[in-house]
């Protein structure tokens, strides 16, 4: 039988007694096609006894659970004939105060319970911060503290709290997978995934799962502004298996938020986002509405406030426009096929700041109404074994994207030998190397041996670059007019950039974060860019009998 919990649910939108986003009428529709048979056919059942145990007990300990908080413990206890769970895998997001923290409280607590009667049935609460992971940790901790009955169920401490029964032990972790190993646990709740870059937390910390019956894992949170980090990988997958693409997946995505921005401004599309707001309200919800509708008011007003409105309350993200070149989708289309670089004239860009760090050169074309960008990036071992960048920088490597020396520091000949190698490799002709004033000298050094030194040119002000070329770039964006072909790496660097806009009006740009956020790539392409034009204008000749003169002819 379907569990009354999720009839219920399913009947208040069947009956249009709550609104729904599109992703929770997928859901709806996938278990209707693929599960509900299954439990008709005695393949799959609910585990009565522990969906209601587990509901009576949040709501003795912890707080009145709602409608679709239920549905959700029913599919937590859904289990296969043989008594093993069938999802092992769950991603919730809601929008910020719908409850998630709360709801992982109640439901750590119970895993690690006598209710449950799996022995050794530990869980994590992992964050990006040790705040963030003790926020439900504690929650816990002070119930027990203040009721004489779970004390003598629960030894707890401030960093375990241990069931006397089952021995299973609720621990907070943060997400630094340089010093964590997995464990023995029976749950891991990742929470505020929207933070985390890659997956190398999330696969360290799931290693040791399937040592203790019923292993589960919960993905929470709300969206951000990161892109291309683990969580755009899960909510990939989570569409995948809405759309009935992965009829094996032991995935369970329960995603609340808003279909389209133009729906933030009819109240009663929040509750798509933040599913407190169903049906009667609670006090807290009454809290919550009225401080999100003082929010709401400055909407129109500051394109922050907006930004992080639209992205945390609604989770529906998007992003400060002053404060980013372009949008993600728009940057992506950059990965398109670049058309054949052969017998074509380029100028050179090269980003060349640090030369301990990263550098990046690359050749820029005029192909019709388009800009092609064809960069390679330099770095330091060292850098990359200190720091998290997120990205798979070996990877990268192994791409052709990137080169990782062993040096203590990037010498110039290594990028005028890739400018040299390539261009005999395309028969590019070079018009101009752009370079900024920091590391002329450097770089004149450095492509002496091919006779280009004369093709260089200095950029005196980076401010009067960023004035001039950042109408081109919000157009070549904006119009998907730049062909980046395959490389991984310039999508990286350009959502790294920050944009600042001056008293003046004109535009910088800038790092989002000093230390892993790298745009050098970005800003060789804005020194290409700066005499790009000139290129439909080139003296062939001229560039020819460089050419000729390269080859020894």
């Amino acid at each position: 039988m379907i569990h009354e919990y999720v009839s219920k649910y399913i009947k208040l939108y069947e009956d249009k007694k709550i609104k729904l986003n599109n992703e929770r009428i997928m859901l709806i529709k996938l278990l209707k096609s693929t599960i509900f048979p299954k439990i008709e056919s005695g393949e799959l059942y609910f585990d009565d006894v522990q969906i209601n145990q587990c509901v009576k007990f949040i709501e003795r300990w912890f707080f009145e659970l709602k409608e679709f908080q239920k549905f959700l413990i029913a599919f937590i206890f859904l289990k296969e004939k043989n008594g093993h769970a069938y999802y092992d895998e769950f991603l919730i997001m809601m929008g910020r105060g719908a409850g998630k923290n709360g709801f992982i409280s109640g439901l750590s607590h119970y895993l690690s319970s006598e209710l449950h009667g799996i022995d050794n049935y530990d869980v994590s609460i992992v964050a990006n911060n040790e705040k963030q992971a003790k926020t439900s940790f504690f929650e816990i901790y002070n119930i027990i503290d203040r009721n004489e009955v779970l004390q003598r169920a629960f030894r707890f401490t401030k960093t375990e709290i241990e069931s006397r029964g089952t021995k299973s032990i609720i621990r907070y972790q943060t997400s630094n997978a340089n010093t964590k190993d997995g464990g023995r646990e029976g749950a891991i709740i990742f929470d505020e995934i929207h933070r985390y870059e890659n997956s190398q937390m999330v696969d360290t910390m799931t290693q040791g799962l399937g040592k203790v019956k019923h292993p589960r894992t919960f993905y929470i949170g709300t969206d951000g502004t990161l892109r291309d980090g683990y969580l755009d990988t899960m909510k990939r997958i989570a569409i995948n298996v809405l759309e009935g693409q992965a009829p094996d997946s032991r995935l369970f995505p329960f995603i609340c938020k808003l279909n389209d921005e133009k729906e933030v401004f009819d109240e009663s599309n929040w509750s798509m986002s933040n599913p407190m707001f169903e049906m009667e309200l609670s006090d807290y919800a009454e809290t919550l509405l009225r401080r999100i509708r003082t929010e709401f008011r400055k909407f129109d007003y500051d394109s922050t406030s907006r930004s992080e409105f639209m992205t945390k309350r609604m989770n529906l993200p998007e992003e400060d426009f002053d404060k980013i070149v372009a949008k993600w989708e728009d940057i992506k289309a950059a990965n398109r096929p670049m058309p054949l670089l052969n017998n074509r004239t380029a100028i050179v860009g090269i980003d060349y700041a640090n030369t301990t760090d990263f550098a990046s050169v690359g050749f820029m074309f005029k192909v019709d109404n388009d800009i092609v960008w064809y960069q390679h990036s330099f770095a330091r071992r060292e850098v990359i074994e200190k720091v998290s960048f997120g990205p798979d920088m070996d990877d990268w490597e192994k791409k052709g994207f990137l080169t990782i020396i062993d040096e203590p520091t990037i010498e110039p000949h290594l990028l005028a030998d890739w400018v040299h190698d390539t261009a005999l490799k395309y028969n590019i002709r070079v018009h101009k190397i752009m370079t900024d004033r920091f590391r002329y000298d450097l770089i004149k050094l450095g492509f002496d041996k091919y006779n280009l030194t004369e093709k260089i040119e200095r950029l005196l002000s980076t401010e009067s670059v960023y004035a001039q070329v950042s109408p081109r770039v919000e157009l070549m964006f904006n119009n998907r007019q730049i062909i980046f072909g395959d490389d991984e790496m310039m999508p990286w660097y350009t959502n790294n950039v920050l944009v600042r806009i001056k008293k003046d009006g004109n535009k910088t740009y800038e790092k989002k974060d000093p230390v892993r956020r790298k745009t050098d790539g970005f800003h060789a392409m804005i020194a290409a860019l700066f005499r790009v034009d000139e290129v439909s204008n080139r003296d062939v000749k001229k560039d020819m009998d460089w050419m000729e003169q390269m080859l020894g002819m």
